[in-house]
């Protein structure tokens, strides 16, 4: 589906604007945003388009933004891992892409800011203007990048965009953090592409940290104040009650300052509890607004107790994680919230709490889903076994902390994978971060813990059994690698429960979420997962469920319901173990079937409902065990041939279904 524009809230306060509806409206105290591109996969822009080589090169047309431009016909295909498997000879597609659109600009934008705003283009770009450079060129595929083209953009008239974009970059360390991976290697501006404006005083960004305990902090930016300003901050609840409030006064040409408050007995967030706060922020000149903007957040406080365990607003916690890519089989890493949607609500129909972002940060969208569901995530600067070298590495990582700072649901930093850790960067996700998250190494080799926490991948259960008998906290973030669905699911049992059980365990990050199989547009649309490399999914490319996920949903189900024989003369009670971290089993509900089987010769399959009741759940906090009866009645229990429980969550979705034959 086209759009010529598209509207879309993002994670602030902003007005989206079309061109022409603004007007005069010079002073807007907001951020204005004006797409250029559409807004994701099923919302696209055509934009003019030549590709220099392979498929449909050498001749302008026009290509849809945003994309991959592969799986729009274009260039050639490559899997990062070809050179081990065809040898160091190997040599990937380099095509070059060179995007140019028209856009006129709201005539109220003379007297603003204008910054032109990229969320993800593989792999390096050079944009110009007008004619005019907008800045260095950007190097790095996932990462969101802007430019202050104030004084290139033309408001009320027709602008020029350019933007070349090189399928592989010109700095080497670029190409084996990225590029050299164990993934599809696609090109192009794959995420939106739009214009923010602002007035000439504004807050150009804000990082929150917000701890369990009520206490607020905000590091607040702003730009262009022309004397002495404030500004205030309000906090309110999911009901929009107001919790807190704050100010504090700036100096003329001042850029940043602290707020701090503190709110009383704050709903926590967590992943059972995804309690969002807004806070909201305003830059005054006495009683005049100048800017607005808000952001969500979170109370949560993350900590590493060394040789004990994670622990999140005082409670330790345990992973139970999946390792995902940014991926569809028509579209490649060009998603939607559709998409990004059914990957959550899939992760938490499987009973997991958290997700590894591998191997580079999502969309933005991912993490505004994981903050308002519920789910742990490990944000992580790409690198696939080899780092990025320290100049590009410090601006990746500065850009992407800046962009998710303010998300409760990021819980660690990960800096690369197996081996693409360059140490030098470890420092500076703190800089940009003022609730200092943990920073973790993700290796495939024992001895690089860092922070106290082991993560090495693809240990046995055996050899898992010694690393937590050591000292360290073990959190594999990838273990039971489910190629072809032979690993995830199978044998996680007994890993599961020597985790559960095990003090120094946090958990682990299976692999993977999904078949990462690409629908081939040079190969008559076949899907193509790379002979073995990339058929390791719990579900497949479309996410059709694969025999792991039933077997996920029960093994990691934080409802352990067990018994001895059911029927008379046992009774119909039922032994609980409560796995949650943070709910109590009263919240939860009990819905009970009894059932006849159907017999060969019957009409139909499957079995049929005799009665069936709801019974609430008895009081067991976290990690206790108790019991429940269930009130199925006596002469029921005899004549019924099965007993189906299905225990609810609070918000009233299945968690896990039991059956038992009574005879």
């Amino acid at each position: 589906m086209r759009f010529p524009f598209s509207f879309q809230m993002l994670s602030f306060l902003a007005i989206v604007a079309v061109p022409g509806t603004l007007g005069a409206q010079d002073t807007q105290p907001a951020k204005e945003v004006l797409f250029l591109s559409g807004t994701d996969k099923d919302h696209t822009v055509p934009w003019d388009f030549i590709c220099s080589d392979g498929r449909r090169s050498g001749t302008w047309t026009t290509i849809e933004v945003p994309s991959c431009w592969e799986q729009q016909g274009f260039g050639s295909y490559d899997y990062g891992r070809n050179y081990h498997t065809y040898g160091k000879k190997y040599r990937f597609s380099d095509e070059t892409g060179t995007y140019k659109h028209n856009f006129s600009v709201p005539s109220g934008w003379k007297n603003r800011r204008i910054y032109l705003v990229f969320e993800g283009v593989m792999t390096d770009a050079e944009v110009q203007v007008n004619g005019q450079p907008a800045g260095e060129p950007h190097q790095g595929a996932f990462y969101r990048f802007r430019y202050d083209v104030t004084g290139k953009i033309r408001p009320g008239a027709s602008n020029d965009l350019e933007v070349k974009v090189s399928k592989m970059s010109a700095d080497p360390s670029v190409n084996r953090a990225e590029r050299y991976a164990d993934y599809w290697i696609f090109g192009g501006i794959f995420r939106p592409v739009y214009l923010e404006s602002f007035p000439v005083e504004h807050i150009e960004r804000v990082a929150v940290s917000a701890g369990a305990d009520g206490s607020f902090s905000a590091d607040v930016f702003a730009k262009g104040l022309q004397g002495p300003r404030e500004i205030t901050v309000t906090v309110t609840d999911r009901l929009g009650r107001i919790a807190g409030e704050s100010r504090i006064s700036m100096a003329k040409g001042q850029e940043k300052a602290v707020l701090n408050l503190n709110v009383p007995a704050p709903d926590r967030w967590t992943a059972e509890t995804p309690h969002l706060y807004k806070a909201r922020f305003v830059l005054s000149a006495g009683q005049k607004t100048l800017f607005e903007t808000e952001e969500k957040f979170g109370f949560r406080t993350i900590g590493i107790r060394h040789g004990d365990g994670v622990y999140l607003n005082g409670v330790k916690i345990k992973f139970k994680g999946v390792n995902r890519h940014c991926f569809w089989p028509e579209s490649g890493r060009t998603l939607s919230r559709e998409i990004d949607l059914m990957d959550v609500r899939l992760i938490k129909e499987m009973n997991m709490n958290a997700v590894r972002c591998s191997h580079y940060p999502p969309d933005a969208g991912f993490l505004d889903l994981c903050d308002s569901l519920g789910l742990y995530v490990l944000d992580e600067l790409a690198g696939w076994q080899n780092a990025y070298d320290t100049e590009v590495g410090e601006k990746l990582v500065r850009e992407m902390v800046i962009r998710d700072v303010n998300h409760p649901s990021v819980i660690f930093w990960s800096n690369g994978n197996e081996g693409g850790t360059n140490k030098e960067l470890d420092d500076d996700f703190a800089l940009y971060d003022p609730s200092d998250r943990p920073v973790i190494h993700a290796h495939h080799r024992p001895g690089n813990d860092f922070n106290g926490i082991e993560t090495n991948h693809y240990e046995n259960y055996y050899s898992t059994r010694n690393i937590l008998n050591d000292s360290l906290i073990y959190i594999p973030t990838e273990f039971l690698h489910g190629q072809d669905d032979g690993g995830a699911a199978a044998g996680l049992s007994d890993f599961w429960e020597l985790m559960w059980r095990h003090p120094r365990s946090g958990g682990g990050f299976l692999w993977a979420l999904l078949d990462e199989g690409v629908v081939r547009t040079d190969l008559g649309n076949r899907i193509d997962v790379n002979r073995v490399n990339a058929p390791d999914g719990v579900l497949g490319p479309h996410r059709e469920k694969e025999g792991s996920y039933y077997a996920l949903k029960e093994i990691f189900s934080p409802v352990k319901m067990t018994t001895g024989t059911m029927g008379p003369p046992f009774g119909d009670e039922l032994h609980l173990e409560n796995r949650f971290h943070f709910t109590n089993l009263r919240q939860c509900s009990f819905r009970w079937v009894t059932v006849n089987f159907a017999r060969p010769g019957d009409r139909s399959n499957g079995h049929t409902t005799r009665l069936e009741g709801i019974v609430k759940g008895p009081d067991i906090p976290p990690g206790e065990k108790g019991r429940l009866r269930l009130g199925v009645p006596e002469e029921e229990l005899r004549r019924a041939e099965g007993l189906m429980v299905t225990v609810q969550s609070p918000e009233g979705e299945d968690i896990l279904t039991k059956s038992w034959l009574l005879h």
